[in-house]
């Protein structure tokens, strides 16, 4: 794209699809967040993308060099649209802002800052230094949200939480000792695979385990394998391991969050079927979740969706932990569908405190999907 001014336009056009791009592999990347690259260029009748690509499955190779193998020669004189700041750090291969100029790229336009100190910024200056055209801050916001588990990691050194609650009208979670009460309907519950299936990790406290016996799994048609791990907080190992966590421990990763040493009661069979026991401590009759949320980060996980009961919900809420709140409104009281003592949800969308800006509200059926971020 020579000898024409910028298009803010069509920059937030091509920037909207590398975002869209990039999604494809979230949650499956491993340390990397998932970033996406689209070349373009205009050969005389109008712009056309000329590569493509997106982090690879486990982090590598990341996405300008993919782009830049499927436009070849075509590369020189176009324009790269990248969601994070290309990397400035040498490892095993070459900096993408190196590869990028080497290909004779001509103009970068890059959406959200890579606050890894051995990027921060040091990606752009190369780029620049040899010449070439950058333009930040395109669709930031909107590549930041996505990114949101990476930049919660490299910023705050724990994982990104994303707290989702199913609530009935009546802002209730369930029925005390019936186990788990169906509230919102096939339309949303598919919407919630989504979000296990972009996660890393999905969370419930043992109390939800014993009640409902769920398997956590993502159960879309060919997302079967985009599962994340099952991490249970379970002090006292009430775990059963007949438990459908516990039994399908081996296919799908089963993680149990305990300070219970290691001859205590029921920990032999779970973790002879598979289960791994992530070290915590007890702090004031809980686990201590900040602490938590940094060793998990450690590992290189970045998003945590919590799923679990009110209590569980509560003590995110308590300790400032929540960085995306998503409530599922059902249309019916509980006290319609069945009688007991209900659960109270810790908030509703009346509650939400002013630390969280509306993002989205959707219907997904009957359903009312209202989502909320922190401000940091």
């Amino acid at each position: 794209m020579t000898g024409r001014p910028p298009s803010s336009d069509l920059d937030r056009r091509y920037m909207a699809a590398a975002i869209r791009l990039a999604r494809l592999n979230e949650g499956r990347t491993g340390a990397n967040p998932s970033v996406a690259t689209l070349l373009v260029r205009d050969f005389g009748q109008g712009p056309v993308i000329i590569g493509s690509g997106v982090t690879a499955l486990g982090g590598r190779p990341h996405a300008e060099p993919q782009a830049l193998a499927e436009a070849g020669e075509r590369a020189r004189g176009a324009t790269a649209y990248v969601t994070l700041e290309p990397c400035a750090h040498h490892g095993r291969t070459a900096p993408c802002a190196d590869a990028l100029v080497s290909a004779g790229v001509a103009r970068v336009v890059g959406a959200a800052g890579d606050p890894d100190p051995r990027v921060c910024g040091r990606g752009y200056e190369i780029l620049r230094r040899a010449g070439i055209e950058v333009e930040e801050g395109v669709l930031a916001d909107n590549a930041a949200r996505d990114l949101a588990g990476y930049l919660t990691r490299r910023t705050k050194n724990r994982l990104h939480v994303t707290l989702k609650l199913a609530l009935s009208a009546d802002g209730l979670m369930g029925l005390r000792g019936t186990g788990q009460v169906a509230l919102t309907g096939e339309i949303a519950n598919r919407q919630v695979h989504l979000m296990r299936a972009a996660s890393d990790i999905i969370l419930i406290g043992s109390g939800t385990a014993l009640a409902d016996d769920p398997a956590l799994t993502c159960r879309l048609p060919g997302l079967e394998d985009r599962s994340p791990i099952r991490l249970v907080l379970d002090d006292a190992l009430r775990l059963d391991p007949a438990s459908q966590l516990a039994a399908s421990a081996r296919r799908t990763p089963l993680w149990i969050a305990s300070s219970a040493p290691p001859d205590a009661d029921k920990r032999p069979s779970l973790a002879a079927l598979g289960a791994e026991f992530i070290a915590a401590e007890p702090l004031e009759g809980k686990l201590a979740l900040p602490e938590l949320l940094e060793d998990l980060a450690a590992r290189g996980l970045s998003t945590l969706f919590v799923e679990g009961g009110a209590a569980v919900a509560r003590s995110f809420l308590d300790e400032d932990l929540v960085d995306r709140l998503v409530l599922m409104t059902a249309p019916q009281k509980l006290a319609d569908i069945a009688a007991g003592e209900g659960i109270v949800a810790p908030l509703t969308r009346e509650s939400v405190p002013a630390r969280f800006k509306p993002l989205r509200t959707a219907w997904y059926g009957p359903d009312r999907m209202d989502s909320f971020e922190r401000q940091n």
